[in-house]
């Protein structure tokens, strides 16, 4: 699993002096951003009415990837894009209380979370005396956790809307998605 990447030519990364945190980096990147900031004056219902659910991997630039503009829809993002209770937890408030009926859920290939186990979970025990009190949700076959993901989202009771729910695997390097038969 590679922690860092070179930015690609079309982007910069935001200036600061080099003895600058990183944090440090990113807040005067957003004084820059702020000074020209413009309210769009939108609310929190995404115009789409989609809900994206995918990996953390700092490669997916979910937005660009699928032609969204701000506020087309909500993004919840975590370590391999898998559906756990949190991810339903922020699914919940986007359908009752904000107003989405889709769902796209979206895993990558290359992921890190292939190449972990829950033996993750018993070395952090080891090394701090106490067991994290979620899983791993490691996988082997990215597709069928993809299948698993549509059926925790299908199945769960506190979801309204199960009729529009599609998952994908993106492709890392040619960009393009690759649709799940939830049947298969």
């Amino acid at each position: 699993m590679t922690t860092s990447a070179s930015l690609p030519a079309r982007q910069t990364a935001p200036q600061a002096s080099s003895d600058a945190s990183v944090t440090d980096r990113l807040v005067e990147a957003n004084r820059r951003y702020a000074a020209e900031f413009a309210d769009p004056g939108m609310d929190a219902r995404p115009v789409l009415r989609v809900a994206v659910v995918a990996c953390m991997d700092a490669r997916l630039d979910l937005h660009a990837a699928l032609g969204l503009e701000l506020g087309d829809c909500h993004t919840i993002r975590n370590a391999g894009g898998v559906v756990t209770d949190d991810t339903i937890r922020s699914l919940t408030i986007s359908q009752r209380a904000l107003g989405t009926r889709a769902v796209i859920l979206i895993h990558h290939t290359g992921c890190g979370l292939e190449s972990l186990t829950e033996d993750f979970r018993h070395e952090l025990e080891d090394e701090v005396g106490q067991r994290p009190a979620w899983a791993v949700e490691a996988f082997r076959d990215v597709d069928q956790d993809v299948r698993q993901s549509m059926q925790r989202v299908r199945t769960n009771p506190f979801l309204p809307h199960k009729d529009d729910v599609r998952g994908f695997v993106f492709d890392v390097h040619t960009g393009l998605l690759r649709e799940i038969d939830p049947a298969s």
